[in-house]
């Protein structure tokens, strides 16, 4: 049963399709500022490519033209139509009532530009408020104070992101290694690796507890793979002083991770890879054939999915990053993809849950920029309004929002 919006003379739609709206991203920040002003929103899967549905006023409108957002205003009437067509069980559609501005933590080291990570450009250039934390923060329980979280590409294994064949001269490397270690010594550790798995421990349970976490790149792996290797050291000298594990490989426990399973460890320090996991190097595919698809799913009984899934189109520019896609071999049984390249069965995009909360896992460095390298210039979105893969970053930031209630899958 479709849900009413307060009662208001008249309806603003934001459509969300690609003929329509001139600047898709600016729409989820009008999203987020009318939830802020603790108003309902109604947005309507599958309808237009995911439009959202406002009370209409006078600040509103005039927020949309200030923000370049496109807007239609609708009749009582008309917005009963569009609210009966969407409910009729023949169309594969849903009115998902969104009711709370969920609050956004960015996991990013401190001293990091916004530019440095797609999500908190997105959020920026959306004016989606965020506050971000690093391992202080969360060891300290910080997380709580959140709905949502984002994991910068951070390493979660100890290796320094495995930079260390191509930049271990570097100054930023050394740089970054030295504060790194200090931090974990301020923190009462002695390895870096042993600080960064108690932090990917305090995310796993601020997610079974309930939260919403969603990760892109070196975040995704990395963070699994610290939780498969509790107790077991994967680094070699260069990275903690001493030898690694003999025969770690055969001790690693996928009953511990998220989303992956079955992988094998790059040994190799001088290799900038972590697993097999990462399609990046196996994927052999030109960039002008590099797209991936957004599956589709039943609204009405996978709305999760379905909200993830919202875009203006179904087939969405490919982008490279140090874990550009996953291994659909290595994905859980109970994980969805959400975006695959058929060309080669890489997953791009999935989903899971875990315990009382939520993960997404989003391959790539930058939706707009093919293949980010160390020092680039940053992404301008001004450039990009309409990008159909940011979108499903902004998916994933109001995924929280919306209204609980009893899973049908």
């Amino acid at each position: 049963m479709v849900i009413g919006l307060q009662s208001f003379a008249s309806y603003i739609l934001i459509p969300m399709d690609a003929d329509s709206q001139k600047n898709h991203l600016k729409a989820y920040g009008l999203t987020y500022w009318i939830l802020e002003k603790q108003l309902k929103v109604k947005w309507l899967l599958n309808y237009r490519g995911g439009s959202f549905l406002l009370p209409d006023s006078d600040n509103i409108q005039r927020e949309c033209q200030i923000r370049g957002i496109s807007f239609e205003v609708l009749s009582d009437s008309k917005t009963e139509s569009i609210l009966e067509e969407i409910n009729s069980p023949s169309q594969n559609m849903e009115a998902v009532v969104l009711e709370k501005a969920p609050k956004i933590a960015v996991y990013t080291p401190y001293g990091n530009q916004p530019w440095d990570d797609a999500v908190t450009m997105v959020l920026t250039y959306a004016e989606i408020p965020y506050e971000t934390v690093y391992d202080e923060e969360v060891l300290n329980d910080g997380l709580l104070a959140f709905d949502w979280l984002h994991l910068h590409h951070e390493d979660f294994t100890g290796q320094y992101g495995k930079f260390y064949g191509a930049y271990k001269s570097a100054a930023w490397y050394i740089q970054e290694k030295k504060e790194a270690e200090a931090l974990a010594n301020k923190l009462g550790y002695d390895k870096v690796s042993l600080e960064k798995l108690d932090v990917a421990l305090k995310i796993r349970d601020y997610v079974v507890g309930g939260g919403f976490m969603f990760a892109m790149c070196s975040a995704a792996d990395s963070f699994d793979i610290a939780l498969s290797v509790q107790g077991i050291d994967i680094c070699e000298p260069m990275f903690d002083g001493d030898g690694s594990d003999a025969n770690y490989q055969s001790k690693i426990d996928y009953n511990q991770t998220f989303a992956f399973t079955n992988y094998q460890l790059e040994k190799n320090p001088s290799v900038y890879e972590f697993s097999s996991i990462d399609m990046t190097q196996k994927r052999m595919i030109s960039r002008t054939v590099d797209y991936f698809s957004l599956m589709e799913f039943s609204a009405k009984w996978d709305p999760i999915p379905t909200m993830l899934c919202q875009n203006h189109t179904a087939l969405v520019k490919g982008f490279m990053g140090q874990t550009t896609s996953f291994t659909r071999e290595e994905i859980k049984s109970n994980v969805l993809v959400l975006g695959e390249n058929k060309t080669n069965g890489e997953a791009k995009y999935i989903h899971g849950i875990k315990g009382k909360g939520f993960f997404t896992f989003y391959g790539g460095h930058d939706p707009e920029d093919y293949q980010h390298r160390v020092g680039d210039s940053k992404t301008e979105l001004d450039l990009h309004p309409t990008s159909p893969g940011y979108r499903l970053i902004l998916n994933n930031v109001l995924f929280p929002a919306a209204r609980k209630k009893k899973q049908k899958t």
